[in-house]
């Protein structure tokens, strides 16, 4: 079971935190920072057990946002895709062994459990 929860936009940035838990387990986990950087969006993404990185945009719409760092091993571009009110489209993408390998993550909104 994947989850993401993002805390609304304030001081010109947005916060995410996601976790994968498996059986009765945490598998990873990830806090995102969004923040404006110059005339574009920096996302900064701390996974569990990796090293930090910063990806800037590239692209922009209404509903869709792409993030971009061709020095990260991988992945190399994230995507966002807004699809009606309470579904999202995510993605990574970038280069293993020599060819591109892309991973889609298909999010909708969820009551709050407890």
């Amino acid at each position: 079971v994947t989850e993401e929860v993002w805390l609304p936009a304030r001081g010109n940035s947005m916060m995410g935190v996601s976790r994968v838990v498996k059986s009765d387990s945490l598998v990873a986990h990830e806090v995102v920072i969004i923040r404006e950087h110059g005339s574009r969006f920096a996302y900064e993404a701390r996974p569990s057990g990796q090293a930090p990185a910063t990806f800037l945009s590239v692209s922009v719409t209404d509903s869709s946002i792409v993030f971009e760092n061709l020095q990260h091993d991988f992945p190399q571009r994230i995507g966002y895709q807004r699809i009606g009110a309470d579904s999202l489209h995510a993605w990574i993408e970038g280069p293993v062994r020599g060819k591109t390998k892309r991973n889609e993550f298909p999010y909708w909104r969820t009551p709050l459990s407890r």
